[in-house]
Parts: C-alpha cells; structure tokens; sequence
C-alpha cells in the first residue's frame, strides 16, 4: 500500500512538473512556430520503454516524491492515489476483443470517480493491441478498444468532450517479446491526463 501512495505522488509531482513546463514562456521562430514546444495531440514523439528503463524512471520518481510527501494535503494525497490508481493500471483484453471485462470495469470506476472529482481534468485514451494482425486491422481494433473505454466513462457521466481517443494499434507495445504473456500485455487502453 506504501509503494501504491508512493507512486500515486511521483506521478502527481510529474504531471505537476509538465504543467509547470508548459506555462512557461515560449521563443518564437520568425515563421511564426514556437522552439521547443511539443503539440499534446502529438504523440508520436514519444518512445515506448523497455521494462528496466521503466523501473528506473519509477524508482526516481519514487524518491522525489517520497522527499516532498510531508508537503503535501491530505487532499492531495488522496488525489495521487485515485491517480495512481489508473494512470499506472491499463485495462486489457482479450485476444481480437475489445468487450471491458470486470476487471477493467473496476479501472475504469476510479476513473470516472476522478474525472468527476476533478472537472477540467480531460484524458486521452490511448487503444493498443499486440503485434499479430496487419497493421490496418490492428489500428482499428485498437480504436475500437479506445472508444469501449470512452463509451463505459461516458455511461458513467462522465462528458466525452472530456476524452478523446488514439489507437496506436501494435506501434507501442508494453511488451515486445513474442510470448502470449507479452500479446496479454500489448492487449490494452491506457489512459493518459490532458
């Protein structure tokens, strides 16, 4: 449970952070485009990490807020943990499916309880799929997953205005070994805060 707040802080420290990076000033090119700036809906800037990579940027993260955590409300680390709680927990699927099983029912409550808690919070649903499959197909069984997600949050009052969708289809896998238990893994939407 420690380990559970712990994180829930560290991601509520980074997202704190990224907001603080985007309100800052920005230089302008003289063709009007900014320098150093990265567009939200572009999201293909982003690299998947390996399994260590992503234990290590955690552990990092971990200590950072483990060393601000007397800082902060209980209010706040209220809010890290409902983060934590699906910021870091994808909901998965089944092979070629794309039907919400309980489990991820669960998930996507403490989403909705967030997004309720927290009304100009807006998230993207990310839909992934493993690597067999074409890649036109995999793309729209991703969407297909993405707009499951976004339809159950929708059910649970939550305003689609406030989510938008992006398949990745097989692109970003969690897992790139060729095991059943890595197609489980890639098998998934995740959900990432706007």
């Amino acid at each position: 449970m420690k380990q559970k707040i712990a994180l829930g802080f560290i991601l509520l420290l980074v997202i704190g952070l990224m907001m603080s990076a985007g309100c800052s000033k920005k230089q302008v090119q003289p063709d009007g485009s900014a320098i150093g700036t990265i567009d939200p809906f572009d999201l293909a800037h982003e690299r998947a990490l390996s399994p260590e990579e992503e234990a290590a940027k955690r552990r990092a993260i971990e200590e950072q807020l483990l060393m601000d955590e007397q800082h902060l409300t209980d209010e706040q680390k209220r809010q890290a943990m409902l983060r934590q709680q699906f910021v870091t927990e994808d909901i998965y699927f089944g092979f070629d499916q794309a039907v919400i099983t309980p489990e991820a029912q669960e998930v996507l409550r403490n989403v909705a309880e967030f997004l309720r808690e927290n009304p100009r919070v807006s998230m993207v649903i990310e839909g992934h799929c493993d690597d067999r499959g074409t890649a036109e197909y995999n793309l729209a069984l991703g969407e297909r997953r993405a707009l499951a997600a976004k339809a159950f949050l929708m059910n649970m009052g939550i305003s689609g205005s406030r989510l938008m969708t992006i398949s990745y289809g097989e692109e970003r896998p969690k897992d790139p070994r060729k095991t059943e238990e890595a197609w489980a893994k890639n098998r998934r939407a995740h959900f990432v805060i706007r």
